[in-house]
């Protein structure tokens, strides 16, 4: 329980939930980009500004004090220089299990499978484009007193689409006992010489009590055959 006093909202990576105890979360976001990465990594202008919407939920519950299930989705809606969308995005359900924890660290892995939707299922690949995913994943954490660092390395083994591997970092610190920054990182590349991308996203998390919330903004900065998108994150989370 301590560990999640510090972990806060991030503690659907390596701290699992404890047995009848969950959250949710509600996250709005607003991606735009007038320009892009090249098959070369160099930026280059867009025929049209990009934007990409998207209302999403994820949801965690702790089956046992090891086992947590987790559920998330997302309704989508955007458009580019050659084509407007709207309607659902992935639908992923998946198990995550502590193999390890200790007073200030934990280990656990994620299997999950997602359903492709009409909207985007790859940043890099058009709406509707890719099937179904199986998702594999790892996560080490570890607290040092206000303050947290989250790794976390997957492979996602994709239908319609490539294969990825991913990766993204997370570090939070408390700076009161109801203020939290946070500073992240989402990288990831599809295999035969796909795509890559990597985004960064920094954000401030207010709690009330059993509610947080989150506002901050995450930017593309490198990159592969994927649009340089940026824009704001807003997410409200509950603890119940």
């Amino acid at each position: 329980m301590a560990l999640m006093a510090v972990a806060g909202p991030t503690v659907a990576g390596p701290w699992t939930q404890p047995q009848g105890r969950g959250e949710w979360i509600v996250k709005f976001e607003d991606m735009r980009a007038d320009r892009g990465f090249d098959p070369d990594g160099a930026l280059a202008d867009l025929p049209a500004e990009r934007r990409d919407t998207g209302l999403g939920v994820f949801a965690q519950y702790g089956v046992t004090d090891r086992l947590t299930l987790q559920v998330k989705g997302d309704w989508q809606s955007g458009e580019d220089a050659f084509i407007a969308y709207d309607g659902r995005g992935p639908l992923e359900i998946g198990l995550s299990w502590q193999v390890w924890r200790d007073e200030r660290a934990a280990v656990s892995v994620y299997a999950g499978y997602a359903d492709g939707g009409e909207g985007r299922n790859a940043g890099y690949a058009a709406p509707g484009v890719g099937d179904s995913d199986w998702e594999l994943r790892a996560a080490v954490g570890r607290s040092f007193g206000g303050a947290f660092v989250d790794l976390q390395a997957a492979r996602r083994l994709r239908e319609g689409l490539s294969d990825e591997t991913r990766f993204d970092a997370t570090a939070g610190v408390h700076v009161s006992e109801d203020w939290m920054l946070l500073a992240q990182a989402f990288g990831g590349q599809a295999d035969d010489d796909g795509a890559r991308w990597l985004s960064l996203e920094a954000s401030i998390v207010r709690d009330f009590d059993e509610w947080s919330l989150q506002a901050g903004w995450r930017q593309a900065v490198a990159g592969r055959e994927t649009p340089a998108s940026g824009g704001p994150v807003i997410a409200l989370w509950r603890r119940f």
